[in-house]
């Protein structure tokens, strides 16, 4: 058995002391510590965080250990039976995936901070707290005789926890299974409201399923006093990072809900219904797997489709959601360039960060609107009888329950199961290529009875100029141009800073200015890596960027109006 200690006491330093003991039977030993963590599929490189890092046999005397990777030492263990292993972890960064101390928590994701041995992987895992006795504890772990414990590194490596004495907590059912959500931080939850919402979205996902995988479930949310959205999956629960603290059950209610019913599916799709090169993880490198639109994309669609069928959100709620999709679909021109597949993975590359310009795509964007697709493509062949909750429940009972992982040619053999037909060019064109989806689109919209509608984006930099920007005091800086487009052609670049149109400042008003002189030449001043540049814009009279949204039909006809409220039905 593994026994850890995790410290706070020195939070101000915000080093978490962390002290291990391993049973060991060979004569060299590997500490391995994760390089990545489930749900962000790149490296983590975590190990930059240690300090410290000792060895002691069991007479307390130092073992001669070697780093032999980045993340891994080699240890002396000849001739022990146990060894101890102390080190400092720095835990200064909070969002949803990280590690975090101060002096009023003690914030721990243990795949971030926990080495591990490959003979005592699957054994149990116990944990205690050094930490105030005014501090209550939220995670999934149980309680036992030798503290907090887990039934192996899997399961350490999937269960965070919070220690601080801000937490709140109020719980519900759901098919007999117990769901606690727990705050940390600022806030003032409105929880009748909160319940119901939660409750709702819950029953509506484990009635397509059945049942839910685990025996509980805990909604960890760290409210934060400043901008922050991100969530992270588990098997048990799930973190998500929210804030600032005043907007949460304001204007952010909606993200709070968008992402708790998104982080929920999780728990059946990739926690439990896993890519076949995931299974098992391999925390020591890349586990590289094209299926991304399947982990994120039909999460990201399933997660707010949820929201409407359990009646949390309204019908425009949910267009809103889904609109915000297309925006970003077509405001991505790598498109054209990069599939989904290739773009799942290279996540490991550069997945998570906007990356040379136009040379790939989102697989929560691509994925979301490509499961939209396929579950209006199904319930068309089945005459609304089976969509795409079906295919999941398929691939959690005949592959995720029965220790399989998953395959592209094991989704696809469900989808042609259940539909009857082939899928082989939607996979050849647009999963694996790079064909345009506003057909596709376009029919699955108009099967429910939907339209999609484009118009020239209303900023005037971005429908009529082809450049998108962002404040940057009071210039702007170029963070996207429209292929072809009058700010490409003029010799614009992307990390420039506007800071004037024909002469005149634009003091934080870029569009006004522009609109100002809509009949009139456009010359720009740029600052570029420090030297001022002044280009002349090519007269175009067309728009360029445009502004995406769906709508429903003015007179749909009775099969479309059936297939709308089948579609929605939970």
């Amino acid at each position: 058995m593994v026994h850890f200690t995790f410290s706070s006491a020195n939070p101000s330093q915000q080093y978490i002391r962390i002290s291990a003991r391993f049973p060991v039977t060979k004569e060299i030993t590997e500490l391995q510590l994760p390089a990545w963590r489930p749900g962000r599929y790149e490296l983590g490189n975590f190990a930059k965080y240690v300090r410290n890092f000792r060895v002691y046999g069991a007479d307390k005397k130092v073992l001669e250990s070697v780093k032999t990777s980045k993340d891994c030492w080699s240890v002396d263990t000849a001739n022990q039976d146990e060894i101890t292993v102390e080190y400092l972890f720095y835990a200064n960064i909070i969002n949803a995936g990280s590690s975090y101390l101060d002096q009023s928590q003690l914030y721990v994701n243990p795949v971030n901070c926990c080495v591990y041995t490959a003979e005592t992987y699957d054994q149990k895992v116990t944990f205690d707290l050094e930490i105030p006795k005014s501090w209550k504890v939220a995670g999934s772990m149980k309680k036992g005789s030798e503290g907090y414990e887990v039934e192996g590194f899997d399961e350490l490596f999937d269960t965070p926890f919070i220690a601080s004495a801000q937490l709140q907590c109020e719980q519900y059912e759901s098919n007999g299974t117990t769901f606690y959500v727990w705050f940390n931080g600022e806030v003032k939850p409105n929880w009748e409201q909160l319940l119901t919402d939660f409750k709702n979205f819950t029953d509506a996902q484990i009635k397509k399923f059945t049942e839910f995988p685990v025996d509980e479930y805990h909604f960890l949310n760290q409210i934060l006093p400043y901008k922050a959205y991100h969530g992270v999956e588990h098997q048990k629960s799930t973190v998500i990072a929210l804030g600032p603290s005043y907007d949460v059950f304001g204007e952010l209610y909606k993200e709070l809900l968008g992402v708790s019913s998104h982080e929920l599916y999780h728990t059946w799709n990739v926690k439990a219904i896993r890519p076949i090169e995931m299974f098992p993880y391999d925390f020591t490198k890349e586990n590289y797997s094209r299926l991304g639109y399947i982990c994120e994309g039909v999460t990201t669609y399933q997660g707010d489709l949820f929201l409407l069928k359990g009646g949390v959100f309204s019908d425009q709620q949910y267009f809103d959601e889904l609109n915000t999709q297309l925006q970003r679909h077509f405001d991505n021109h790598g498109r054209f360039n990069y599939s989904v597949a290739e773009s799942s993975f290279d996540t490991w590359l550069d997945g998570y960060v906007q990356g040379a310009p136009g040379r790939k795509v989102s697989i929560y964007t691509e994925g979301c609107l490509l499961a939209f697709v396929t579950d209006v493509k199904l319930r068309q062949a089945t005459k609304n009888k089976y969509g795409l909750d079906e295919v999941m429940k398929r691939l959690y009972f005949n592959h995720a329950l029965k220790g399989k992982g998953v395959s592209e040619k094991d989704y696809q053999g469900v989808l042609e199961s259940i539909s009857g037909e082939s899928f082989q060019a939607f996979f050849d064109d647009y999963v694996n290529g790079c064909k345009p989806y506003e057909s596709i689109l376009t029919q699955a919209l108009d099967y429910l009875g939907l339209e999609l509608v484009h118009e020239p984006s209303p900023q005037y930099a971005e429908g009529r100029v082809g450049v998108k920007v962002l404040p940057a005091g009071k210039h702007f800086k170029v963070t996207a141009m429209y292929p072809g487009g009058p700010a490409e052609t003029s010799g614009m670049s992307i990390g420039d800073e506007i800071i004037a149109v024909n002469g005149y400042a634009c003091n934080g008003e870029l569009n006004k200015w522009l609109t100002y002189f809509d009949d009139d030449v456009k010359e720009f001043t740029l600052i570029r890596e420090g030297a001022i540049k002044n280009i002349t814009l090519p007269e175009v009279n067309r728009p360029f960027y445009n502004k995406y949204s769906i709508r429903k039909l003015n007179d749909p006809n009775s099969h479309q109006k059936a297939a709308f409220e089948a579609w929605k039905k939970a």
